[in-house]
C-alpha cells in the first residue's frame, strides 16, 4: 500500500491503514487524496485514542505485575487488556509508517 500517483487528475491518492478491522477481522483501508476528510479525522482521533488508552492500561498493569501477590486473574486480564493495547500501537505505528514519504 501507499501512495499512488494520479496523474490524470494531478492529484496523489493514498491508501491509508485504518485503526479498525473490517468485520471479518481484516485490515481496512482508506483510498485518500492529498486532503484528508471525515473519516480520516474520525482516524486521527481513534488512534489518539487508542495510544491514551495503551498508556492508561500501562500504568495500571504495573501495578499489578509488581507485586507478586496480585492474584492470577488479575495478572491474566491485565495481560489480556496489554495485548489489546499492543495490538492496536503496532496497527498505528504501521499506518503511520505506511503514510511516511517513500514508503
Amino acid at each position: 500500500m501507499g501512495q499512488l500517483d494520479g496523474r490524470a487528475h494531478g492529484t496523489t491518492t493514498t491508501y491509508r491503514l485504518l485503526p479498525w478491522p473490517s468485520p471479518e477481522g481484516k485490515p481496512c483501508y482508506l483510498v485518500t487524496g492529498s486532503t484528508g476528510g471525515y473519516i480520516s479525522r474520525l482516524a486521527d482521533d481513534l488512534e489518539a485514542a487508542q495510544l491514551a488508552t495503551g498508556s492508561d492500561v500501562l500504568g495500571l498493569a504495573r501495578s499489578v505485575l509488581d507485586d507478586p501477590a496480585s492474584p492470577y486473574t488479575e495478572v491474566r486480564y491485565a495481560g489480556l487488556r496489554l495485548a489489546e493495547c499492543l495490538a492496536d500501537a503496532l496497527r498505528v505505528a504501521e499506518s503511520r509508517g505506511l503514510r511516511l514519504p517513500g514508503s
